[in-house]
């Protein structure tokens, strides 16, 4: 599952060629990238990581990449100690709110390894990266090239926090998708 297939790109520019298949792989890339910057992982992976609990443990932690799909496994960085069986763990896919279903605390410290993503990817979002890829391209190569028309797409002011690289409509396409504001 890929936020933007390289079909998808070029049936948005309408290239039927394979002359620019590897320049417009790396657009399709760069736009995943920045999507996902704003909505977090939309193509499936798997992730990773270690928390450190404090001694009295912990009843929530927190995956740092949502959504998240699903936790692989659980295990203790540390030798001896306790091993947590994912059945008996409930996650909250949308925030990655990890707790056990017991009630009991969470001890660690943990290394926690999960699937981040969407499991499908959502239209909006795939409309999302099409006008972007659109847009980065009509400015690598003109409206003479098809990519459409400098006008609307054309990024006069920059947006707080992304620049020029990413229209407005863009951004207001993912709203409903963005990450929470991240906690230190």
């Amino acid at each position: 599952m890929a936020l933007l297939t390289l079909a998808d790109a070029k049936a948005q520019l309408d290239i039927v060629t394979d002359g620019h298949d590897t320049e417009l792989a790396a657009y399709v890339d760069g736009v995943t990238s920045a999507i996902e910057a704003h909505v977090g992982p939309v193509e499936n992976r798997s992730v990773t990581e270690t928390h450190d609990l404090p001694a009295s443990g912990a009843r929530v932690l927190v995956l740092r990449q949502t959504p998240a799909v699903s936790l692989t496994s659980v295990v203790p960085v540390l030798t001896g100690g306790v091993v947590y069986d994912v059945a008996g763990l409930d996650l909250d896919p949308s925030t990655g709110e990890v707790r056990l279903l017991n009630g009991r605390r969470l001890y660690g410290p943990l290394r926690f390894v999960y699937t981040a993503g969407r499991g499908t990817v959502p239209a909006t979002i795939n409309l999302a990266a099409r006008i972007m890829l659109q847009h980065l391209w009509q400015t690598q190569y003109g409206a003479a090239r098809g990519a459409g028309r400098a006008d609307d797409f054309d990024a006069t002011q920059p947006i707080p926090g992304w620049g020029y690289a990413i229209p407005a409509r863009v951004l207001e396409l993912l709203e409903p998708f963005k990450l929470p504001p991240a906690v230190a």
